[in-house]
């Protein structure tokens, strides 16, 4: 092989097709789009329209609703913990949702971890976590451990938090300066 020789695949590269040039590429004159009609023009879209009739989206039943406010926990289980215990996986000292992500248990769950209580625990171990079921707790409290769960503030919660505290100093700044003048 000769560095003169080397080229793409058969058909790597493949040229555009320029439609709409003449009778002898095949494209020509209606450029394959038919003859006359909305569909034939350029920038249309009537995708889901079935001539008056009602669409299908229209017509399938709806079920179910989707709660926007809907919590998103990492889901753990007091087997798997175990697991991870014996294998020494887990480290010392209080366990938070950080801790179970180096661990790689706690995959995902923006609003903190869980625990969930299928599965057995017989190590010691103490939790600071967003929730805890009540079996779960029972048995981590049995093996000699703790559970902390704390409050995990949304982060729309904490916008109109701080929105709120923005307003009330643009607030007091704007009494202050109504005092400065009339002094």
């Amino acid at each position: 092989m000769k560095l003169n020789d080397i080229r793409d695949n058969q058909g790597a590269r493949k040229s555009r097709v320029r439609v709409g040039r003449g009778i002898g590429s095949g494209l020509g004159k209606t450029a394959g789009r038919g003859q006359k009609g909305q569909k034939s023009r350029e920038g249309v879209s009537i995708k889901g329209f079935e001539g008056g009739q009602m669409p299908l989206h229209m017509r399938l039943p709806k079920r179910g609703f989707n709660n926007p406010f809907e919590k998103d926990y990492a889901e753990v289980n007091l087997g798997t913990l175990q697991k991870l215990a014996d294998a020494g996986k887990l480290a010392d000292g209080v366990l938070d949702h950080a801790a179970l992500q180096a661990a790689g248990v706690a995959r995902g769950g923006k609003d903190g971890v869980r625990i969930l209580g299928k599965g057995e625990l017989t190590a010691k171990l103490s939790f600071r976590v967003a929730g805890v079921s009540k079996g779960a707790r029972e048995a981590i409290e049995k093996a000699g451990g703790s559970v902390e769960v704390i409050e995990i503030v949304p982060a729309a919660e904490k916008a109109a938090a701080k929105h709120r505290t923005v307003q009330k100093a643009r607030a007091a700044d704007k009494e202050a300066k109504k005092a400065a003048a009339k002094a």
